[in-house]
């Protein structure tokens, strides 16, 4: 089973977009399971909502979402961790080293040369079109974690 989290700070914004875009990307799969957290999450908080009007504009539902804190019980069960940006990479690295090897930033392994290796642009306190900009970069960069995951995962014997 592939254990694919997302992280992000608050949890509200970024996380939960690339969690219900990754989780529709995946969602005929049972061999994928798919969360978020945030380094510095208040726990119990809903989607933003820009980001729960947009996804329902593709059909996905976040009214059930929570947000929770990044732990140790979680990175334990991830086998794969995909940080919004380098300072939450460098956040998750510090603070649970025995965990770094799977570590990545989400725009690691993007297809398109603009996008890989940066941060994706926090839109928490903007308006809608920041949201729109966050996740038209996600939209873009999944796919390419997708294959980087299905090229690269080992079963256990």
């Amino acid at each position: 089973m592939k254990n694919v989290l997302f992280v992000c700070t608050g949890n509200t914004c970024r996380s939960p977009m690339a969690e219900a875009l990754f989780r529709e990307m995946v969602k005929e799969r049972a061999d994928y399971q798919v969360s978020s957290a945030g380094v510095a999450a208040a726990p119990g908080m809903p989607a933003s909502k820009h980001t729960a009007a947009l996804l329902k504009e593709r059909g996905l539902d976040l009214t059930r979402f929570q947000s929770r804190m990044l732990d140790q019980q979680t990175l334990e069960q991830a086998t794969h961790v995909f940080a919004m940006s380098s300072h939450h990479m460098a956040a998750i690295v510090d603070e649970f080293p025995a965990h770094s090897d799977k570590v990545y930033l989400v725009s690691e392994f993007a297809a398109e040369d603009e996008l890989r290796g940066r941060d994706v642009s926090d839109p928490f306190g903007q308006g809608p079109a920041a949201y729109e900009e966050t996740l038209r970069s996600l939209e873009k960069m999944l796919p390419s974690l997708l294959a980087f995951i299905d090229q690269t995962w080992k079963k256990n014997d």
